[in-house]
């Protein structure tokens, strides 16, 4: 075990802080990656999304049964752990406070569980700094009542991002929409929720800072990605769940705490 991490505190930048926190779980062979704001500014070209918006809080994610190695790690890196609720939610989600800052660090054990429950274990460590842009795009989807934030996120990561219906991009930056496609069709409510937000965000597009062209490749990306996830076959359990439609709650109601970062 390596000698305890130094530290002069959390940074007052959220993304500098981010990538601080990401490096120093890595010297204790712990894996954090980004999700949320921070996620998405990290995934920008030199970290300029098209459309800027303010970040306050900071959401990782974590292997399953990483929780009490975070823990220790985060609290050394200057934070306070609310003991309570780590208590009895730690080895699903972590909360920590950063009194300088004003600030909320959220952890995401094992999967991200807001409106419904996207697995990250599988995939985590597949980009240095965020969860996969995949699982970041999805977790925004995922949000029944999407804020302005959130519809900003959803047009930076289409913006920035091709999609490409199955496969990769040969090292360029893509979205894979076989990959979205194929979790919407192994829960219901999921898909049901993604595609109502991807018909939002082609309703509101007018409305957004893009200019006329630029909502123009985000109109694209969007009816490639809804006319993948409605050309993924669905199983039986996902028809039957299909006949009785919205007449049955399809999402979970978010945590008070839930991340919006």
């Amino acid at each position: 075990m390596p000698d305890k991490v130094r530290s002069d505190g959390p940074l007052a930048d959220p993304v500098a802080e981010a990538q601080r926190l990401i490096e120093i779980a890595a010297q204790r062979d712990v894996v954090l990656r980004a999700l949320g704001g921070v996620a998405v500014r990290l995934q920008a070209p030199d970290g300029q999304p098209r459309l800027v918006r303010q970040v306050k809080d900071i959401d990782l994610a974590a292997p399953k049964g990483a929780h009490k190695m975070a823990i220790k790690v985060i609290i050394e890196a200057g934070y306070v752990a609310d003991e309570m609720f780590n208590a009895l939610r730690g080895s699903r989600r972590l909360l920590f406070g950063d009194p300088n800052n004003g600030r909320h660090l959220d952890i995401f054990v094992g999967e991200f569980s807001m409106c419904h429950d996207l697995p990250l274990m599988a995939r985590l460590n597949r980009e240095p700094l965020t969860i996969p842009r995949e699982e970041l795009l999805l977790s925004k989807l995922q949000i029944v009542e999407l804020t302005d934030n959130d519809q900003s996120d959803i047009y930076n990561l289409l913006f920035h991002n091709e999609v490409v219906r199955d496969g990769n991009g040969n090292g360029t930056p893509v979205l894979d929409a076989s990959f979205i496609a194929g979790l919407c069709a192994s829960d219901w409510g999921l898909g049901r929720t993604c595609k109502l937000n991807l018909e939002r965000s082609l309703a509101n597009l007018p409305q957004s800072a893009l200019d006329p062209d630029e909502q123009a490749i985000v109109a694209t990306r969007l009816n490639e990605l809804r006319d993948r996830v409605d050309a993924e076959p669905k199983p039986m359990k996902w028809r039957m769940r299909d006949r009785v439609g919205d007449r049955v709650r399809w999402y979970n109601e978010p945590e008070e705490e839930a991340a919006n970062g």
